[in-house]
């Protein structure tokens, strides 16, 4: 959801007669589009505030804006504590800091970076929505924002509010501007993306898949994240019946225990979440299931724990995002009484050593295999090779192929790679043919030749 947010400000930046630099010694204005779920987002977020004052120190000019959910959370104070920050806007004010911008493009004209700030030291980092040949191959485009289920644990009702639907007919609309600007994939996003329900007509998210998938253009469609409450026989069916979805659920579960799930007010037990998953595997049974899970939670015992730790040496998951529980301001479990730090984090590796086994059990069952992957742009650890995703989101890194430029490469973006190795992180295959589109057969490729001179 903040990727897509960070997209729109990028975009209305753009309009107002910005570029967005690609390292924060070279902007004029400075977005940070913070997160606020986890205490160590909120955080870096703080650190990263302050370590842009050097900035503003060395150019009074710069501009230091804060948006998103610790924007929101924090707006009364936020001024006091980083008095050097020039506008703080929440999760619903995106409009009037596109607005903000523009009004403050003019003033700085088109000079380069003065020289004060060239001479301090790398701030580090990488600006997000830096464009490049890949960026335009996959679009997120928000359906919701918000959600009204108030768990336990949860600050995003209190910082994005309830949930607030947007028309189809304007998410369709988008969704065309998307493939028109070179999107193969379209990710519907949303807080409970799968409790989506059409303001006037009342339609669901299962109708709102068949009207994206039925876009010309959408050669792909995935959608992130989902509730297992509002997960029907209706939204399985309609999942088995769209060729163009990648066949990947995200279903958060949170806890294998019900008297934690209880407690978190997740409305389901672990057993009417196991009829969701037969519910999947009955009408999508080629499809990889991942999940969230947190571990720590107050009152959590450690028969609780276990009872998590079971359910994952089954084999269910194809990946989970797995933290210790994090207090949140403002949220009533962190006036609860609290599981001692050195527990969660124990139980959290405990957890996270048999969910990696679990992961590199799914990602090993690809060797040897030939999957078609979409191109991400150039590896981070290895600029020479490419990083794509297969359509069940598992990271493929695999030698550049012909044409080595990006520009040009990315007009063939499907890649067709047969699976060598397997690790917990993703996979490593060779690179057989490329495609300008998913349906195409593809043409053989060629790998740069490795030269000692």
């Amino acid at each position: 959801m903040n990727e897509a947010d960070s997209d729109l400000i990028a975009e209305r930046a753009i309009g107002a007669g910005y570029s967005i630099a690609r390292r924060p010694e070279e902007a004029s204005v400075l977005v940070l589009n913070t997160c606020t779920v986890r205490d160590n987002a909120e955080r870096r977020a703080y650190g990263r505030i302050n370590q842009l004052k050097a900035l503003k120190v060395a150019d009074p000019s710069v501009k230091i804006v804060v948006c998103g959910c610790l924007a929101e959370q924090d707006k009364d104070r936020m001024r006091s504590i980083v008095p050097h920050v020039d506008a703080v806007f929440g999760t619903k004010e995106l409009a009037q800091l596109a607005e903000t911008i523009a009004s403050w493009r003019p003033a700085f004209g088109d000079d380069e970076a003065s020289v004060e700030r060239a001479l301090l030291a790398p701030l580090g980092g990488v600006a997000d929505c830096v464009e490049d040949a890949y960026a335009a191959l996959r679009a997120f485009v928000t359906v919701q924002r918000g959600c009204s289920y108030y768990c336990t644990f949860c600050i995003v009702p209190h910082v994005r509010g309830r949930f607030d639907h947007r028309p189809m007919s304007e998410i369709v609309s988008e969704v065309r501007a998307r493939v028109a600007a070179g999107a193969r994939e379209i990710t519907l996003v949303g807080q409970t993306v799968n409790a989506y329900r059409e303001p006037s007509s009342g339609a669901d998210f299962a109708d709102l898949l068949e009207a994206v998938a039925a876009i010309e253009g959408v050669e792909r469609l995935t959608f992130i994240t989902s509730h297992p409450k509002d997960f029907t026989e209706k939204l399985a069916r309609t999942l088995g019946s769209i060729p163009s979805l990648n066949p990947r659920l995200h279903l958060a579960l949170q806890s294998g225990s019900n008297p934690v799930l209880r407690r978190m007010n997740r409305k389901y037990t672990v057993e009417q979440f196991l009829e969701k998953v037969a519910m999947l595997r009955a009408y999508a049974p080629g499809w990889a299931l991942t999940t969230d899970l947190i571990v720590g939670f107050p009152g959590e015992t450690e028969e609780d724990f276990e009872r998590t730790l079971e359910l994952c040496e089954r084999g269910l998951f194809a990946q989970a995002f797995m933290f210790v529980y994090s207090p949140r301001r403002g949220t009533p479990a962190a006036h609860w009484e609290q599981v001692a730090p050195e527990v969660g984090n124990r139980r959290l590796q405990r957890l996270i050593a048999v969910q990696d086994r679990v992961v590199r059990d799914y990602h090993q069952r690809k060797v040897g295999t030939t999957v078609r992957a979409l191109v991400h742009g150039f590896s981070r650890k290895d600029g020479e090779k490419l990083s794509l995703k297969t359509l069940d989101n598992v990271t493929v890194v695999t030698p550049n192929v012909r044409p080595y430029d990006a520009a040009a490469g990315a007009r063939e973006p499907w890649i067709d790679v047969r699976i060598d190795r397997a690790f917990t992180w993703g996979v490593l295959g060779t690179p057989l043919r490329r495609a300008a589109t998913f349906e195409e057969p593809g043409r053989p490729v060629e790998t740069p030749v490795l030269s000692l001179i």
